[in-house]
């Protein structure tokens, strides 16, 4: 499974749709359609900021910070927004705005709504990230092949056993796989 279908199947869990909803105001059908238009764009901004080795560098020392093994639910419930929108601006860079506007577009959401909602999963996204680049640095020292991706079952309990649902699925450019490589390539 790779990393986008993994969180996706965490953020779409009943549990965190319901977080998430309870910590933004927002209603679970229109985070549901949001996640699934954002997190694509987050991976693959990460990614494309991770092919420099500045940006890769920048990208590892944030993980650091970000390695809570709580359910994604949880790590929701006890997000520091503040520090996620710090994030989301790291992610997006120069963009942001015109992500905003364009998910906004997209949701028919509030621009402040958007915000709110991504500065919200920022820290457990990153979790999340740190997680899965831990696993596979694991699975890779193994001696298991990652070219399909993540093993699922190594990373469930990280979040809440959560992938309860299929999620859809991406470009192979916007799944994780380049980034968590990239991440590897760091260790």
């Amino acid at each position: 499974m790779n990393l986008l279908s993994l969180l996706l199947s965490a953020y779409l869990s009943s549990q965190s749709l319901g977080s998430l909803s309870n910590n933004t105001g927002v209603q679970q059908s229109q985070l549901k359609k949001l996640l699934i238009l954002a997190l694509p764009l987050l991976i693959k901004y990460m990614t494309s900021n991770s092919q420099s080795q500045s940006g890769l560098s920048s990208l590892f020392g944030a993980l650091g910070q970000h390695q809570s093994r709580s359910t994604v639910s949880d790590q929701i419930e006890s997000a520091d927004v503040e520090d996620g929108n710090k994030i989301i601006g790291h992610i997006l860079g120069d963009d942001e705005s015109d992500v905003l506007k364009s998910l906004s577009s997209e949701t028919g959401l509030d621009i402040g709504d958007i915000a709110n909602v991504l500065g919200t999963i920022a820290p457990s996204l990153m979790s999340g990230v740190s997680a899965a680049t831990q696993t596979a640095q694991t699975q890779q020292q193994a001696g298991v092949n990652l070219s399909d991706g993540l093993d699922l079952g190594d990373l469930l309990s990280l979040f809440g056993g959560a992938a309860s649902q299929p999620a859809p699925q991406a470009a192979p450019a916007n799944d994780g796989t380049q980034l968590i490589n990239a991440l590897l390539s760091m260790m």
